[in-house]
């Protein structure tokens, strides 16, 4: 997973715990001049052209990490306006995604390359595959005419040396729907009705060029001015920090949030209601009903896949029921969802129970600056009655949703589940195809699933784009979590 472990997300993590370290020396604005400077000293080796540049493309992500758009980037405003901006900010700012324009690649086209592997062998499966006669053998080597190559990889698939590589874009290539292109300088933009926000652009792009803009300014900015502020962390959190989820919620409550919720009980409602909603659906003799959990999956069926719009659970998230019963508990708290991915941003703009969202990423950030140390947290195992269920708890896991309504049916042999495990391009035709059967082109039979979980990330929630585990991690750290949660109750 190239976005955990790789240089680019080390520094925009050391970006967002110098802020957040401004932040609670009330410093930000006078101190976040500095960051670009320290990260990038003159007696270090330059990554890019000369330190200068490195600087710059650092300042660019610091404004990118106080919450700005650089669509319409200023490099004469100061990055202390650009802090101001943010602390006065009222709430997050349209889109969630920007693009850092200076660190773009630019890179060229997708292509295929010969390598000098090539044989130049007598069977030559390259040539004899290609429809478009592009390829010629020069000087004992292979060679593809770039005029008459379609990019279909059928050459680099039947070379026996494996001579033949393709040479991606990557965030063009990750991007399920398209909605990436080229500008006339050749640098990336993003197509924002297109757009699905899988985050799939901002994990795979080597520069670091697409970033999700943070909202962490504003949920410190809160914190400090001392007002009640309240957190909702999702199942897949619990995944992503080696603690039990009880030392978890004693750090939320030890960074100032004051009061902690475990959206996993959101989780328990939306499997009831969608139970329910599938049983009376059958009922009425309808073929096919779909999850609502994944915000980015509902994004790419109203945008991409009309016909399967009417299949999408009525049934709300639990983010939003989680929120909801946040909100009247706490009339005047504000709420922040803590989870892993860029949809859910997205979904909290729509969702007025939701004020804020964090990801993992930032929410690390924040423990770091603050000195907190969960592995160092007493904290003792809730009672049986204050857990979320194991279903509920296993939402973050690809299957933990169908699962979880499997278990709520009062029949279960109705249920024919499915679950499509990423909304890659190969998940995008997987949904394209269960469209054409809603829509009667495709064949329905009582072989058809009837149920189909979709999750946008491959694995589920726990491989969204702003984690900070790696997926077999968190696999693991899922699993301790699950099995603390409460029994499933009778039907």
């Amino acid at each position: 997973m190239l976005h955990i472990n790789n240089n680019t997300a080390v520094i925009k993590r050391e970006i967002l715990v110098r802020i957040a370290k401004l932040m609670l020396e009330g410093k930000l604005e006078e101190g976040v001049h500095a960051i670009p400077r320290e990260m990038a000293p003159r007696s270090r080796e330059p990554m890019g052209c000369c330190i200068f540049h490195d600087r710059e493309i650092l300042r660019m992500r610091v404004i990118a990490r106080l919450g700005c758009s650089l669509e319409n980037y200023d490099d004469e405003k100061k990055l202390a306006e650009y802090a101001t901006e943010a602390l006065n900010r009222q709430k997050p700012t349209w889109p969630m995604l920007t693009v850092l324009d200076e660190a773009c690649n630019a890179c060229v086209k997708t292509h295929y390359l010969v390598t000098n592997g090539c044989q130049a062998c007598i069977a030559r499966p390259c040539m004899m595959n290609c429809a478009k006669k592009a390829i010629t053998i020069q000087n004992h080597r292979a060679v593809i005419d770039k005029e008459k190559c379609v990019n279909c990889g059928l050459c680099m698939n039947n070379c026996p040396y494996h001579a033949i590589i393709k040479i991606p874009v990557p965030c063009e290539e990750s991007c399920p729907v398209g909605a990436i292109s080229k500008d006339e300088n050749g640098k990336e933009t993003i197509d924002y009705h297109k757009c699905i926000f899988c985050g799939n652009c901002m994990r795979n792009c080597p520069f670091g060029a697409m970033m999700d803009k943070s909202q962490l300014v504003d949920v410190l900015k809160h914190i400090l001015n001392k007002e009640k502020i309240v957190a909702m962390y999702a199942p897949a959190i619990a995944g992503q920090f080696k603690a039990s989820s009880e030392q978890l919620e004693k750090a939320l409550l030890m960074a100032g949030f004051a009061k902690v919720y475990e959206v996993a009980k959101g989780a328990d409602i939306t499997a009831t209601l969608e139970a329910k909603e599938f049983e009376e659906r059958m009922a009425r003799g309808e073929k096919l009903m779909t999850t609502s959990c994944c915000p980015a999956y509902v994004r790419a069926v109203h945008r991409h896949v009309p016909e399967l719009d009417p299949c999408i659970s009525d049934t709300k998230s639990p983010m939003h029921y989680i929120a909801e019963l946040a909100k009247k508990e706490n009339p005047d708290a504000i709420t922040v969802f803590i989870g892993p991915c860029l949809a859910k941003r997205r979904e909290g703009m729509d969702d007025d129970n939701v004020d804020y969202v964090l990801s993992a990423e930032e929410l690390a950030a924040y423990f770091t600056a603050k000195n907190i140390d969960l592995l160092q947290i007493d904290a003792e195992e809730k009672p049986e009655n204050e857990k979320a269920s194991k279903s509920g708890r296993n939402f973050a896991v690809s299957g933990g949703v169908a699962n979880a309504v499997k278990l709520r049916l009062k029949d279960p042999s109705i249920l024919r589940a499915t679950v499509i495990n990423g909304l890659g391009k190969e998940g995008m035709k997987q949904l394209q195809n269960f469209g054409k059967i809603q829509a009667g082109v495709l064949p329905y039979t009582d072989q058809t699933p009837n149920l189909v979980e979709v999750m946008s990330c491959e694995g589920g929630c726990i491989s969204g784009p702003c984690v900070i585990n790696q997926q077999k991690v968190a696999e693991m750290q899922i699993k301790k979590y699950v099995e603390k949660g409460k029994e499933e109750s009778s039907k």
